[in-house]
C-alpha cells in the first residue's frame, strides 16, 4: 500500500478537532454547573436526607435567584401532595403566588395547584375559594368547575352541585344527567327526613324528569306514595324498577312484599318474590323471599325454597341461609348449630358490596361510593355473586 502524503496533514487536524471539542464540552459543563446556584445542590441534599422544610427554604432561594426554576417548584409541590404532606405543598405553591413578577399564566397554574392542595388536604372552604377565582381564567375554567362540582358534593351543597353540573353540560359538552338526578334524590331524602314532603315530591319529580329511568328516583317516588297512603301507586312505581333495571329488584323486594301484606295479598307477594328470584337471582332477593316465607308459611316451606334455589344458583351465603332454616326445624342439633355458626362467619366476609371503579367494599349498599365519589358504581349484588359471575 502506498503511503499518501496528505495523511500527514489530515490526521493531525482530526486529533486537533477532537481535542478542541472535548475542551469545549468541558468548558460548557463547567459553565452550566457554575450557573446553578449553590442553594439548588443544598436543597437536593436536604431533600434526599428527608429534611423537607429546610429543602423547601433552599429551593425558594433558588427561585429568587433563578426564576426559570418554576417547574422545579411545581414538581416538588406535586411530590409532597402525592405523599400526603399537604402543608408543604401549600407552602410551595403559596410562595409562587406571592411572587410579584410571576407571569399571569403561571399565577393561574399555581392557584390551580394550590386549590388541589387544599382539596386533597380537606380544606374545602379554601379550595372552593381558589377554584372560584379560577373560573375567570379560560385555560382553567373547566378544571375549576369539575373541582367545584366535587367540592359541592363533599359539602352536600346539592343545589350548587346541580348548577355547576349544568354549566359543565352547556359549556364543556359533558353529560351529568345521572349525577343531577342523584343530586335531586339527595334533596328529596333530606326533605323526607325533615317532614317536608311537598318539597321531596318536587325534587323526585325533577329527578325523574332528568332521568326517567332513575332507579333511585322511582324507589323514592314509591316511598312517598306509600307514605301518603297510595299503596297501589307505590306498587306501580316500585314495579317500574323491573323495567329500568332488573338487577335492582333486591332494593324493592322488602317494600313490595310488605305493602302487599298490608293489603292482605300475601300469596301475590310470595308469587312475585319467587318469580323475581327466578328471573333475576340474587342473594339479597333470596334473603327477603326466605324471611317472608318463614314468617308466613313456616320454616319447612322456607327450607324448601332455599334448597331449590341453591340447586340452581349455589352460593356460600345461600348455604348459610339453608343451615339457618334447617336449624329452625331441628333446634337441638348441636352439629348443625356449629356448622351454621361456621358458615355465618365465612359468609359475612362475602356479604359486601364492591365499587366497580375503585374496589371500595361496604356492608351497606351506596348510590355514591364513599371511596371515589362515583355514582351508581356499586352493583346491587354481593361480592360472592359478582366474582362468581
Amino acid at each position: 500500500m502506498e503511503f499518501e502524503l496528505w495523511y500527514l496533514v489530515v490526521l493531525p487536524l482530526v486529533f486537533a478537532a477532537g481535542w478542541f471539542g472535548r475542551a469545549f464540552e468541558s468548558r460548557m459543563r463547567a459553565a452550566d454547573n457554575a450557573a446553578l446556584p449553590h442553594s439548588y445542590f443544598r436543597g437536593l441534599n436536604l431533600l434526599l436526607n428527608d429534611q423537607h422544610d429546610k429543602a423547601i427554604d433552599a429551593f425558594i432561594e433558588v427561585v429568587k435567584l433563578d426564576p426559570e426554576t418554576i417547574e422545579l417548584h411545581h414538581a416538588l409541590g406535586n411530590l409532597f401532595r402525592r405523599r400526603g404532606e399537604f402543608d408543604r405543598a401549600v407552602r410551595i405553591h403559596t410562595h409562587l403566588l406571592n411572587r410579584a413578577d410571576l407571569p399571569a399564566r403561571e399565577r393561574s397554574r399555581a392557584l390551580a395547584e394550590l386549590g388541589q392542595d387544599y382539596l386533597k388536604g380537606g380544606l374545602l372552604d379554601r379550595a372552593e375559594d381558589a377554584f372560584t377565582r379560577l373560573l375567570e381564567d379560560r385555560n382553567h375554567r373547566f378544571e375549576a368547575q369539575r373541582a367545584l362540582l366535587r367540592i359541592y358534593q363533599m359539602e352536600r351543597e346539592w343545589s350548587k352541585a346541580i348548577d355547576c353540573a349544568r354549566r359543565l353540560e352547556s359549556e364543556a359538552g359533558e353529560n351529568h344527567q345521572t349525577a343531577i338526578a342523584h343530586f335531586r334524590c339527595e334533596i328529596a331524602e333530606a326533605a323526607i327526613a325533615s317532614g317536608r314532603f311537598d318539597e321531596a315530591q318536587a325534587a323526585v319529580d325533577d329527578a325523574l324528569a332528568t332521568d326517567r329511568k332513575s332507579v333511585r328516583g322511582l324507589i323514592l317516588a314509591g316511598d312517598l306514595a306509600e307514605r301518603q297512603g297510595e299503596a297501589e301507586e307505590a306498587l306501580r312505581l316500585w314495579r317500574r324498577v323491573e323495567g329500568a333495571s332488573r338487577e335492582h329488584l333486591p332494593l324493592i323486594a322488602s317494600k313490595v312484599s310488605a305493602t302487599l301484606d298490608r293489603l292482605g295479598r300475601r300469596d301475590e307477594a310470595l308469587n312475585w318474590l319467587r318469580r323475581s328470584l327466578s328471573d333475576a337471582p340474587s342473594i339479597d332477593l333470596l334473603d327477603t323471599a326466605y324471611a317472608r316465607t318463614a314468617e308466613w308459611q313456616g320454616a319447612a316451606a322456607a327450607e324448601t325454597l332455599v334448597a331449590d334455589e341453591l340447586k340452581r344458583h349455589p352460593s356460600l351465603l345461600g348455604f348459610e341461609r339453608l343451615a339457618e332454616a334447617r336449624l329452625a326445624l331441628n333446634p337441638g342439633d348441636e352439629e348443625l348449630a356449629s356448622m351454621s355458626a361456621l358458615l355465618k362467619g365465612h359468609a359475612r366476609k362475602l356479604a359486601r358490596f364492591r365499587c366497580n371503579k375503585c374496589g371500595f367494599r361496604t356492608r351497606e349498599y351506596h348510590w355514591n361510593c364513599p371511596g371515589c365519589s362515583s355514582w351508581d358504581s356499586y352493583p346491587p349484588r354481593r361480592v360472592e355473586e359478582v366474582d362468581g359471575a
